[in-house]
């Protein structure tokens, strides 16, 4: 390795099995673990095989109709443009997402001789020993002498994405006091957001518009069309921000979290959810239709920690601390690394002073 080389750090693989909310939950972690502060009790790392873009796998069946941990040849799993894209050299470090990722993620960490740190994001349905660390919301109850129970999903905005959104939608801080962002989520497993609910909120909402409040709504791609089509009528109708793709011009999410004063959110999503809380947003929940054990526990997690009330039609204010949880996995990550490749004694200097660590 050159000195060039050994200045990059570790080496970095971040996977998922292209679902949206698997990715961002990886992205959110290679994102708290590249901050500054953080990268540099690493740094000293030599890492091999680094990939700057994401790797999406999509295992096909049968094997996909299998638990992870059953997988024969996991290779075969994947069609064969996909297959090249898992060979040495192998990464410093492995963070991947989704229950489809994980027959990879334990096989990493063979082919590679145990030398790639292996984190696997969402319970990977096998056996947690199979990874070195395995991350998991604290609702999902599964627990293990490797596995980070996280207070939602690890959530995370860099410090540049901040300051760039603060710039680009400064004209919003006039609009402090009473803003919020209503985050609309939509169909999944566990819930249905049906014409009911959404005429509900239609009916809540154009009466917290009348009290005042500056609406901010955008949908998300499991939102029914015929509720996004009422809510951007709704927008028009009493001159609400409406988003829901770049038709609606550049993506405002970020600056809507950063210049909003409360949030609603529906209950069926943990990213949702954790984005705001993220911000420290009073987080109202909307019920959607339907339930699960796995959210009835976020939810009240939540509640308890005084993050979040359910949406009745009313908003309030109140403060709690902002749940960093991208950035505690990172922190633990690092503790992982560390132990594996402990930082080099820094050099003394006359007067007793110390020299910056000459791997940065």
């Amino acid at each position: 390795m050159t000195s060039k080389q050994t200045a990059l750090g570790p080496s970095i693989w971040a996977v998922s099995d292209g679902r949206a909310g698997n990715a961002a939950q990886v992205r959110a972690i290679v994102s708290a673990l590249s901050e500054t502060r953080r990268w540099m009790q690493i740094a000293h790392i030599a890492g091999a095989g680094h990939r700057a873009d994401p790797i999406v796998l999509s295992p096909q069946a049968p094997w996909t109709w299998l638990p992870g941990a059953n997988w024969p040849f996991p290779l075969k799993a994947l069609p064969k443009a996909q297959r090249g894209l898992l060979n040495s050299p192998w990464p410093t470090l492995w963070v991947a997402a989704g229950r489809r990722s994980a027959p990879y993620t334990s096989s990493v960490r063979g082919w590679s001789g145990g030398k790639t740190l292996t984190i696997q994001i969402l319970d990977p349905k096998s056996d947690p020993e199979n990874y070195d660390l395995v991350i998991v919301p604290e609702h999902d109850a599964l627990q293990g002498d490797n596995v980070l129970r996280t207070i939602g999903s690890p959530t995370h905005f860099s410090e540049d994405t901040i300051e760039e959104a603060g710039q680009i939608f400064a004209d919003l801080a006039d609009e402090r006091g009473r803003s919020a962002i209503v985050i609309l989520g939509g169909d999944s497993k566990a819930h249905k957001f049906t014409k009911a609910d959404g005429k509900l909120l239609l009916a809540q909402f154009e009466t917290l518009a009348g009290q005042g409040w500056r609406l901010r709504l955008t949908t998300s791609r499991r939102t029914p069309v015929g509720i996004a089509a009422d809510m951007r009528a709704l927008a028009d109708r009493v001159g609400a921000h409406f988003w829901a793709g770049p038709e609606d011009g550049p993506n405002p999410y970020l600056g809507w979290l950063l210049y909003s004063d409360v949030a609603i959110v529906t209950e069926d999503s943990s990213n949702m959810l954790s984005d705001a809380a993220w911000h420290g947003l009073p987080i109202h929940i909307a019920k959607l239709k339907g339930n699960a054990p796995k959210f009835d526990r976020l939810h009240k997690s939540l509640i308890d920690r005084g993050v979040a009330r359910w949406f009745d039609g009313d908003l309030e204010r109140w403060d709690y601390e902002p749940l960093r949880e991208a950035g505690r996995v990172a922190d633990k990550i690092i503790e992982k690394l560390l132990e594996r490749y402990p930082q080099p004694e820094m050099k003394a200097i006359e007067d007793g002073k110390t020299a910056a660590p000459d791997w940065l």
